[in-house]
Order: C-alpha cells, then structure tokens, then sequence
C-alpha cells in the first residue's frame, strides 16, 4: 500500500533592490525597489498569491471537503508569513482554513529561509526557535518534523533534530546515497536513536514541478489517471509516495493555462481508485511505517540542480565571498544587540540572494535565469554586497556610540 505524502514550500523572499554604491551610508532600506516590479516584493507576493496561492487554497479546500482521505502538509517561510501579515491577510487567512481542517500539517523550518545550519549553529537554532513560535502565534500549533532550507540535509543535521526530539526530517531521495534502495520507503539516518527520514521521490515530484508543461517530454501531456497509474505501479514495492515541491508549482511555474489545475483537482479521485492508496501527512507516514534500513549522507544534499548539493548557493567565487562575508559580522552584531540590524542582517541570510548570484549554465543554466530578478549574477551580487556594507557601516557607528556612551559613564 503506498501513502501519498504531498509535502509544499511556500516561500517569498524578500529581493535586495538596485542597491547602489552611492546609497551606502544614506540609505537604510535594501528590500524594496518601488520602481522596478521585478524588485518590488508587495508586487511580486500579490501576482504569486493571485496565480497561485489564492487558487490553489481554493481548490485543496473544495478537496478536502470532498475528499476526507486527503491529507496534506506544508512548510512557510517566516519572511513569507511576515509579508502576508502585513500586505495580505486574506491569503494567510485562505492557509488557516486549510490547517483548521486538522487534515493539513505545518513543518518546521528556519524563519528566514537561511543555510545557517551550515555556518552558524546559534544563529541556526535561533532562527528555527523564532518559525516555531510564529507557527505556533498564527496557527496554534507546535511542529513535529523538521524540513531545512532548499532540503539541504546531512548525517550532522539529523543528528541535531534528533536531539531537539523531531519526529521526522526531510531529504532528497537522491541516488548518490541510496544506491539500488528506493526512497519510496521510511529510513533511519545514521547516528539517530528515534528520528525517521523521509525522502522525496524525485521522479515523480518532477513530473509534476517541471515537467508538466514541457511538450519535448515523452510523457508529454500528463494526465491524473497516467500519475496515479505511475503510483498504483509501486504497490508491493514501497510503502510511501512522497511529493515534495514548492507551491508555487501550481499557477506561476506550472501555468493554469497548461491544465494543472484541472490535473491537480483530478488527481485524488485518480489516486483513490486503487483500493490500496491512502493519504497522510509527513507524522503519519512515520507513525504508521517503520524505517526499512540506515542511509548514510556525511555530505550535504539538496534538491536543487543536477549536482544536488550546495553548489547552487554556494558555488562561485562571488557566491562564497557573500555570504561569509554576511557571517563575518555574526559576533559585532549580536553584540551591539540593535533589534533592527539584527533583523536585517537575518533578512539577508535568505538563500535566494545567494541563488540569484549563480553563473552555472547548461542543463541548470535556465532555471537560474527564470528566477532571477537582476540582469545578470553579477548585479545581484553587486546590490547584496552594497546591502551589506551599509549594514557594516551602521554597525561600526553603532559601537563607536556604545563606547562613547561607556566612556562618559564611566568617566
């Protein structure tokens, strides 16, 4: 019997606008450009959330209702979850009704969708403490299983969310590590004494997330009755399904105009044919399947690109230097302990700045162009650095003042 898992990640960033040289000093704002709409986020947010969240909100309700075998999950970014307070409260409150229906399990995650995990632990754990309190103000509920940011997972990982009691974690289902095994199946990571891994089934998850579209494919049109055979086809050969994609698969990557949500409306009543499917959230999978066997991953592996690693983030010069660059500054500004430079240092831990900073090119080339913003790598790492030298500069004046202060109270 296999469990169809539907696990989505719903994430916004908030973009660095054309933040210039001559701005460094004079101007403390880096998040929104209001005559660029590309840059401007409210705008970005209100065409995603119309395409796609809307919509698709509508639609797994109407499901739900109909359906009460369906079950789903989900993971937000706490940036998200901040511009929807603020700029969208009828689309928050179109997410509520869905986990109001106790059939739709939230995840935990870092809040500012950072790769802190992999350089800074503190500032890691502090991040995950801030989602799950907003999780919980929002929703009223405490998360249970742990999803990184962009999937990147290790043995190190797992041992971390094991200790902080998670149930389960999330990975890629990747073959690099799994060999002949199937991810259609719970493991046990190495290193763990109760945490279960879940890995998703890429194939499949890709059919949906990148595929759907693409007429040069074989299986070109996918319909609900072809997947939910694809499905059915792993009875006597896994014990779960799991379909991990970003939401924003359904009406912005994924057009309507393509027939995914028409494929999407279908596909319950196709998966619920066979008499063996059932439904259930990432807690129930583990709950009601046992681990099969111990996965191995001493390396970081993501779900982005071919490589499947960091290398989307982190992997060019102007990418590495970046990014240190930001966590060279972790100690100065804990310590100065201004809320608003905290928060924007935070802000610009989101992966995406470092995303939009990439120069691969060939099989990955064009997903990295479709989601950039800037005209090229080059002028996102341009405004990111601009960004962050301002941030430095205010925290140099911010000390200095601390010390002056010190220095007359003391004096």
């Amino acid at each position: 019997m296999p469990s169809v898992c539907l696990y989505f990640q719903v994430h916004q960033p908030l973009r660095i606008k054309r933040f210039r040289v001559f701005d460094v000093g004079w101007d403390p704002e880096y998040f929104n450009d209001r005559s660029d709409t590309n840059l401007n986020n409210k705008k970005v947010l209100g065409k995603v959330a119309g395409k796609s969240y809307l919509p698709t909100n509508n639609l797994f309700l109407n499901l739900l209702k109909k359906y009460p075998e369906l079950k789903l999950s989900f993971s937000f970014s706490g940036i998200l979850l901040e511009q929807l307070e603020k700029d969208f409260p009828q689309v928050l409150d179109s997410f509520k009704k869905l986990v109001d229906t106790d059939r739709v399990e939230i995840l935990s995650e870092t809040y500012h969708h950072s790769l802190a995990f992999f350089y800074s632990k503190s500032e890691f754990e502090k991040q995950v403490d801030l989602h799950r309190a907003k999780v919980k103000e929002i929703f009223g509920v405490k998360p249970r299983v742990f999803r990184n940011t962009e999937l990147a997972y290790n043995n190190e990982l797992a041992t971390w969310a094991d200790s902080k009691g998670y149930q389960a974690i999330l990975a890629e289902g990747w073959d690099s590590f799994l060999g002949w095994r199937s991810p259609n199946f719970v493991y046990r990571p190495k290193n763990t004494n109760k945490i279960k891994i879940l890995l998703k089934n890429y194939k499949l998850s890709d059919d949906i997330a990148f595929r759907f579209s693409d007429k040069s494919w074989r299986s070109w049109p996918l319909t609900a009755d072809k997947f939910a055979h694809w499905v059915s086809a792993i009875n006597g050969n896994g014990h779960v399904v799991n379909l991990f994609m970003d939401y924003e698969t359904f009406g912005e990557h994924q057009w309507e105009a393509h027939g995914i949500f028409n494929f999407l409306s279908s596909l319950p009543r196709e998966i619920l044919k066979h008499p063996d499917n059932d439904f259930a959230t990432v807690s129930e999978v583990v709950q009601k399947y046992p681990a099969m066997d111990e996965v191995d991953v001493p390396s970081i592996v993501t779900w982005a690109d071919t490589e499947r690693d960091l290398s989307a983030w982190v992997g060019n010069a102007i990418q590495t230097s970046a990014i240190s660059f930001l966590y060279s500054l972790e100690d100065r500004i804990l310590k100065v302990g201004d809320a608003k430079l905290i928060d924007k240092w935070r802000k610009l831990q989101t992966s995406d700045h470092f995303y939009y900073m990439c120069t691969k090119w060939f099989s990955d080339g064009d997903v990295h162009k479709y989601f950039n913003p800037y005209e090229s790598p080059y002028d996102a790492f341009i405004s990111f650095m601009n960004a962050a030298n301002d941030l430095k500069l205010r925290l140099e004046k911010k000390s200095k003042g601390r010390i002056r202060k010190f220095d007359l109270r003391y004096a």
